[in-house]
């Protein structure tokens, strides 16, 4: 048994994650290489290995002839006699060869072709590692800036924090441990090469998830994510048990799930609402924490959603939002073209008479959810205008 060499093929495997079967081959291959450099040609080189013991053995197949002209392909009739009395001419002898008769330069080729192969099955490994953790959030350590951009110390590898994936105006320290989402995973004849990122919508997906044990369980589904990376997102959120409620989930006891999100991402908003397959609800929920007179949504023949909606005049900067935040993070939430008006302006428009005609307006204002998502209140079915 060859102790030395199974225990480093153990160590390696281990380790390293190479199959001892790989390591093996290699092994194979950089004897055959070795016969090669040392006798100028391998054609009929075999190698034996047992994997069970990592004996192993180098053979030569020579054809048994009168005369030799080729010492390396062929073997005289006497010589294969004084091997086994029973070789005629025409037949084929295994001839031992020793590796410890290999130059130092077929030696040290061999040792490359092994190295070479440990190499590309470590980038391998390492390359299916992260190419799993793709679309994943993992935590890194902060190494050091590249220019504008951050290495991130993924365990085995770094991975690259590009300038355009980061928050504005944040800013990192070596040795920070941080939170990022995986954008791609490439792999190159280096290793493979990570892209992560703080800016995506899923990376707020992900850590809701990590936090929210009824969103793993599937008992609670996040519909719809709007994100202004560094400010605020809106995230919309649904449960499947009527017993549950998505909302107070998400925001966990004293706001102590949604605020871990909010201490990961420095400080951003985010506001949690109540999903609803009714645009007009939903469009409602998405403008708190405005309050909101009513709402008509429509959807045209070639697919084009818009929705009109009517705020109180003290609501309508608060319904649009600081540079028209609120408004925009609403519309990407739920996929409708808002156009908000005050109350004034929708009576100077005549928009109201023609609610009052139509009998869908109700003076009274709605409810709205507070920040985080705090639990929204019930509303009767005549408080919302809805147009299908």
């Amino acid at each position: 048994m060859n102790n030395e060499l199974l225990e480093a093929l153990n160590i390696l495997e281990k380790e390293k994650d190479i199959s001892k079967d790989t390591l093996l081959e290699a092994i194979e291959q950089s004897l055959i290489q070795a016969c090669k450099n040392h006798f100028g040609k391998s054609d009929n080189i075999k190698v034996f290995i047992d994997p069970e013991t990592c004996d192993f053995g180098v053979y030569a197949e020579k054809t048994v002839v009168e005369k030799v002209e080729d010492d390396v392909m062929e073997i005289s009739l006497a010589n294969a006699k004084l091997m086994n009395t029973k070789y005629e001419i025409g037949d084929i002898v295994n001839v031992e060869i020793k590796s410890k008769e290999f130059g130092r330069i077929a030696t040290q080729n061999a040792k490359n072709v092994i190295l070479q192969k440990i190499r590309e099955e470590e980038r391998k490994v390492l390359y299916k590692q992260y190419y799993e953790k793709e679309k994943d959030v993992v935590t890194g350590i902060v190494q050091r800036y590249v220019g504008k951009n951050v290495s991130i110390n993924m365990g085995k590898v770094d991975a690259m924090l590009n300038e355009n994936e980061q928050i504005k105006g944040e800013k990192f320290r070596p040795t920070e441990r941080i939170k990022v989402y995986v954008l791609e995973v490439k792999d190159t004849p280096k290793g493979p090469k990570i892209l992560v990122s703080r800016t995506h919508p899923e990376l707020v997906k992900r850590l809701f998830e990590s936090e929210v044990p009824e969103v793993i369980e599937g008992t609670v589904e996040i519909k719809s994510i709007a994100r202004e990376a560094g400010s605020r997102t809106k995230i919309a959120v649904w449960s499947n048990n009527p017993d549950v409620d998505a909302v107070g989930a998400c925001v966990g006891p004293n706001g102590s799930r949604v605020n871990a999100i909010v201490n990961e991402l420095r400080g951003e908003k985010i506001d949690v609402i109540n999903w609803s397959d009714n645009a007009a609800f939903l469009i409602e929920n998405a403008l708190s924490p405005a309050k909101v007179i009513s709402v008509i949504a429509e959807v045209s023949d070639d697919g084009e959603k818009t929705a009109k909606v009517i705020v109180p005049d003290h609501q309508l900067s608060l319904a649009i939002g600081k540079e028209g935040q609120n408004a925009r993070l609403a519309a990407r939430l739920t996929g409708f073209k808002i156009d908000i008006k005050s109350e004034t302006q929708a009576r100077e428009s005549g928009e109201f008479e023609h609610l009052d005609e139509e009998g869908y307006y109700e003076e009274e204002g709605l409810e709205s959810e507070q920040q985080y998502g705090e639990q929204i209140e019930d509303f009767e079915d005549d408080s919302i205008i809805i147009e299908e």
